[in-house]
Formats: C-alpha cells, sequence, structure tokens
C-alpha cells in the first residue's frame, strides 16, 4: 500500500529552524516495516505542488500532522487531497488529541477529514493501514480512484461495517455523518520496539540545523533523537499536559545503537535530543553518557533542545554529559516571582534553578533560559522579577515567550472560565508573533507586551552580554539571521494578513 504523510505548511513570522518532522519519521518507519511504500510532503520545504505530487504518487491513505496553529492549515490540505483524489485522511497530533475540548470531533466535522488519532500515533496508525489495506484489497481497489459508483471512501467509513470500532485512541466519521470516539489505548510501554525515526523519507538537504540563530552547522546532517516519552509533571501552563503522564525510556544500548546511526551512517554533526524530560532517571543518563564515551561517539555536539529539570541536574550528571560531548542544555525557567513559581505548579525552586544553572556553567556546558511574560495572576512587578532574574542566571539564550493558553491545558481552562481569549481563530496561536493571546483581569494585552519587549532590550542589550556575544564566530557566520530576528523581536509590527493568504494559496 501507498502511504502519504504530510506536514502542512507551517511558516512562523521569524527566521527559525526547520527540521524533519520526528514524529512524522517515526510513522514513517513503521509504515516501512508494515511493507508500505511512504512517502512525506513536509510542505515548509517542498516545491512540487501538492496536486503534482499525489497524482504522481497515487497514495492510498494520507496521515495529516496538526499542533494547535497548524490545524486549520491540515484542514485546507485535507480538503485539497480530496478535491485529486478519493482516499481516507487521517489526522494526528497535539492538537486534535485534546478530548476535553472536543478536539478531534473538530476537526471530524470537516468534510475531508475522515478519522483523528489521539496521543501516540504509531499503534493506531498501524491498526488503520492494516484495516484499508485489506478492505482495498478485498474491494479490488488498489488503484485509489475506484470504478464503483461509491467513492472508495464512502465505502470504507460505512455504519454497517464499521471497521474501525476497536481501534484504540482514534475518533472517527461514518459515512452517515455520525462521530465516533474510541476509549484510549494504553502508551507503548517498550519503546525500544519501534524502528528508528525514516530520516531517508525527508529532503535533508532543505532543513536548517537545530538552532541556526546560534550555531552554523550543515542542515542535512543535523538530526533529532528522542530517548524517552513522557512527562510526570504537570505544569498549569504546558501543553504536554495533554500528552501521556507515564514516563517511558528507551534502553541505553538502544540509543547509542541509533546513535551510532546517525554519527557513522548519516554523517551527523549534531544531535539534538527531543525528549521533554530526559533527566528523570539520573542513573538511566550516567550510563548513556559512559556508554556515548565508550563507544568514542563523543566527539559529534549535542543538544537537549527542550531542556532538562533543573532540580535533577547535579554536578556529577551535567560533568558526565559533558564528557559524552554536551553542548548545551535549556532548563524551563518560566518565572523569576515565587509565588507565581508555587501557582504554576513547577515543583522547583529558584535556589535550585540557580544551582543549576550554576553547575552547567561549571561543566562547560552552555544554557538556555526558557520564560513566560504574562502568566495567570503576573503583575508588572512579577514579570520585571522575572526579567532580573533571567539577567543574574545570565544564560547564553534568554528565550522569552509570551503566555499561549493552548487548549487542554490548566491555563486555558482559567482563561475560558474567568479571562478573555484575543484570538480569532486557531492560526492565531502560531509563535513568536508579538502579540497576547489573552486578558485576564489586571493583566492586559498592552501590558504583557509591553513587558515582553522590554524582557529581550533588557537582556539582550546589555554591554557584557554583546561584548561576549561578539565573540563568537558562529554569531558572525549567522549576522543576517540573528540581525533579522532581533529587529522583529523587539520592535512591535502589525499582523501580516498576507501570509496566511500565501500559505492557503501555495495549496
Amino acid at each position: 500500500m501507498r502511504v502519504a504523510l504530510i506536514n502542512p505548511k507551517f511558516r512562523l513570522p521569524i527566521d527559525t529552524r526547520t527540521t524533519p518532522h520526528l514524529g512524522l519519521a517515526y510513522l514513517g518507519a513503521v509504515s516501512e516495516r508494515r511493507g508500505d511504500e511512504v512517502r512525506v510532503y513536509d510542505a515548509d520545504v517542498e516545491e512540487q505542488p501538492l496536486a503534482d505530487f499525489l497524482h504522481e504518487f497515487r497514495p492510498h491513505l494520507v496521515g495529516i500532522t496538526a499542533n494547535t496553529p497548524q490545524v486549520n492549515p491540515a484542514w485546507r490540505t485535507a480538503a485539497a487531497i480530496k478535491k485529486e483524489l478519493d482516499i481516507p485522511i487521517v489526522l494526528g497530533g497535539p492538537h486534535v488529541s485534546v478530548v476535553s475540548e472536543d478536539l478531534d470531533f473538530e476537526s471530524l466535522r470537516q468534510p475531508p477529514v475522515d478519522l483523528v488519532v489521539r496521543g501516540e500515533g504509531e499503534v493506531p496508525w498501524i491498526e488503520i493501514c492494516n484495516i484499508v489495506d485489506s478492505f482495498l484489497r478485498d474491494q479490488g481497489d488498489g488503484h485509489v480512484t475506484g470504478t464503483s459508483e461509491v467513492p472508495v471512501t464512502s465505502r470504507l467509513m460505512v455504519p454497517q461495517l464499521d471497521l474501525f470500532r476497536d481501534v484504540k485512541s482514534t475518533s472517527y466519521k461514518t459515512s452517515d455523518g455520525q462521530l465516533h470516539r474510541n476509549t484510549d489505548g494504553p502508551v507503548i510501554a517498550d519503546l525500544d520496539s519501534l524502528p528508528w525515526p525514516a530520516y531517508n523519507l525527508f529532503k535533508m538537504d532543505r532543513y536548517t540545523n537545530l538552532q541556526p540563530a546560534t550555531d552554523a552547522v550543515d542542515g542535512s546532517r543535523s538530526f533529532s533523537i528522542m530517548t524517552s516519552r513522557g512527562c510526570p509533571y504537570r505544569c498549569t501552563f504546558c501543553s504536554q499536559s495533554i500528552m501521556p503522564i507515564k514516563w517511558r525510556a528507551r534502553s541505553s544500548e538502544n540509543v547509542v545503537e541509533e546513535w551510532r546511526h546517525l554519527v557513522q551512517d548519516l554523517g551527523a554533526l549534531e544531535i539534538g535530543v527531543l525528549d521533554d524530560s530526559a533527566n528523570i532517571r539520573r542513573p538511566r543518563l550516567m550510563q548513556l553518557a559512559d556508554m556515548l564515551i565508550a563507544e568514542k561517539l563523543n566527539h559529534v555536539p549535542w543538544i537537549f533542545v527542550n531542556g532538562i529539570r533543573a532540580n535533577l541536574a547535579d554536578m556529577d550528571l551535567l560533568v558526565k554529559m559533558k564528557q559524552a560531548g554536551l553542548k548545551r542544555t535549556a532548563f524551563g525557567v518560566e518565572t523569576g516571582d515565587p509565588d507565581m513559581l508555587i501557582r504554576i505548579d513547577k515543583h522547583v525552586d529558584h535556589d535550585t534553578i540557580r544551582q543549576a544553572f550554576k553547575n552547567a556553567k561549571a561543566a562547560g556546558i552552555e544554557t538556555i533560559g526558557f520564560f513566560i511574560i504574562g502568566l495567570p495572576g503576573d503583575t508588572r512587578a512579577s514579570m520585571q522579577r522575572t526579567i532580573d532574574f533571567a539577567i543574574e542566571l545570565d544564560p547564553m539564550i534568554a528565550n522569552f515567550s509570551m503566555m499561549t493558553p493552548y487548549p487542554g491545558t490548566a491555563v486555558y481552562r482559567e482563561v475560558k472560565k474567568h479571562g478573555r481569549f484575543l484570538m480569532n481563530d486557531w492560526e492565531d496561536y502560531v509563535f513568536f508573533d508579538q502579540r497576547a493571546r489573552y486578558e485576564l483581569g489586571d493583566l492586559t494585552a498592552e501590558l504583557v507586551e509591553e513587558m515582553y519587549r522590554k524582557a529581550y532590550r533588557q537582556f539582550y542589550w546589555r554591554p557584557k552580554y554583546i561584548v561576549r556575544t561578539l565573540r563568537r564566530k558562529d554569531f558572525w557566520m549567522n549576522f543576517g539571521r540573528n540581525a533579522r530576528l532581533a529587529w522583529r523581536t523587539v520592535v512591535p509590527r502589525r499582523e501580516k494578513t498576507a501570509l496566511r493568504q500565501a500559505m492557503g494559496a501555495a495549496l
């Protein structure tokens, strides 16, 4: 069976990274293992029009990924596909997984969407592939256009057959228009059972490296890896809180085997670890570091892209990871106000965060701090404390973001009940466009946007920081990108409505 996996166009308002979608890389890998012919269409880097791709490849099944600001483009992509071919379309990703807000049904109400996969996608995706493959073989419709007067997808989704009734973690729409939601299935307990992400499906030469504003690395030799899944913490603001709470890890042996493949077979020049909570189990990371050293894989620098827990970042662990090749790590600081830190259920204190940054710097590891401006309950004073704390910690990079209340989070529920959303549709959730997303009590959009710009000015326009940055070779190699990023971050600008129009027209 021919399977297409699609990442809808998702241009950010700033000149930032474009990397292969790890979720699609995993789905592609399990589909290839099933015996499917798989192609990935990443609209962010593709030059071929979608219609031409469809008629050239003629897939039997399409899977489309969608985070919250990407779901509208996903719907448009689904509609464009159905105009060309009569094939079942499956949506997956974090946005459609929010059952508490019926966002799976929201997508199913879009005429071209047939199924939704919620949460981890590999197991239900393969079950869907098996069902579609068997159906097409029985119907003699392997050529996907079909010969019956009744369209293939309508026949596949007839309520009398109800073919998808036992596929857990899915929602689907039968041909009579009825919406169905199956129960959640278990998360994948044995992550070693998964094949490695199929990077062979991506046009690697069209991507940037992991952190292009900081590093000068050939994007075609920049790869990501995930060594664990899940997060046991439930921070009130975090969109990952809608995903499985159960933390699971791959074995060190399995991770190192893939690491060796990335370095020796694919020529990796950098590796980004994309775990949400990589250092939950300290002995495992120590063992992984020892193995990377023993296998002489530590000459390739690697990064904790999404950060690690500050309360689990002791000196011995960081020193060992530095020896294993760790170049940079991030820490989620969020706020410099002690009361706000408790309010967001971060389960860490500022002294612990201070020590984590000191440990990382002493170990020779570059640091990134993630900070949020405009949390529920924030005031001008508390946001200033966040700016001051960022300056005190003095990471190499301070990433300030305005609070975005993602569906399914505690913050979303609070704003929905007591505040006011400032977004017209899901595309307004796009990152880094310098607009406040909500108002709550005395926390106004004007105040949040003012403090956001002030945060960047106060942190990055310090003479000490400027001198340190000018000494970095990679800064000058990326000067044009950095200059654009700095200008767009600190200078207010009107929303470019043409961006969204261009995204739609490009389909």
